[in-house]
């Protein structure tokens, strides 16, 4: 194969290549690698498919197979700094799930699979999270928040917005950080 653009930086390779011996083959390792880029670049363009494919020693298509077979994946473009998954699972249903996610789609002003216009949130429906003890519920990034309401996504979304806000200040104020 012919050498590709390299998007992926060299801290970001080396640690796709320590997972090589983590795994029976290279192969295995693809699903991690994934995540790393995505985590790097907010999403996995086509020159990181074909970096990964050089890298992997697979076929491209082969790379693209599993990106568009799984939902998390993103290739159009990064995701916000946020992303809002909204659960649909039966428990999240019945407790209101649906409601909450049109509820974030019009206060976001974003659609399911969007992100707004500012690259803050990106909103996704999710099958299911996992916690119906807590329904309805969101994962926020990493982070669950259960037995939600109108009034509590409200709270949750300006809080995130004061944090981002926060950060860029802070930013601008050391442009060392």
């Amino acid at each position: 194969m012919a050498a590709t653009q390299q998007i992926l930086g060299p801290k970001v390779r080396e640690e796709i290549e320590a997972f090589f011996s983590m795994y029976p083959d290279r192969r295995a390792a693809l699903l991690p690698a994934l995540h790393l880029v995505q985590e790097s670049l907010g999403y996995v363009p086509k020159e990181a498919i074909l970096e990964l494919a050089e890298i992997f020693q697979l076929h491209p298509a082969e790379i693209e197979d599993v990106v568009s077979f799984y939902s998390f994946f993103k290739q159009e473009r990064p995701l916000g700094k946020y992303r809002i998954w909204v659960c649909r699972s039966l428990s999240c249903a019945c407790r209101g799930g649906e409601h909450l996610l049109e509820f974030l789609s019009r206060m976001l002003g974003v659609a399911p699979g969007e992100t707004t216009p500012d690259g803050l949130f990106t909103l996704e429906a999710a099958e299911c999270l996992g916690a119906c003890d807590f329904a309805p519920a969101i994962l926020i990034n990493d982070r669950l928040e259960g037995n939600l309401t109108e009034e509590k996504l409200e709270e949750i979304v300006w809080r995130l917005r004061r944090e981002a806000e926060a950060e860029k200040s802070a930013g601008e104020s050391n442009p060392l950080g």
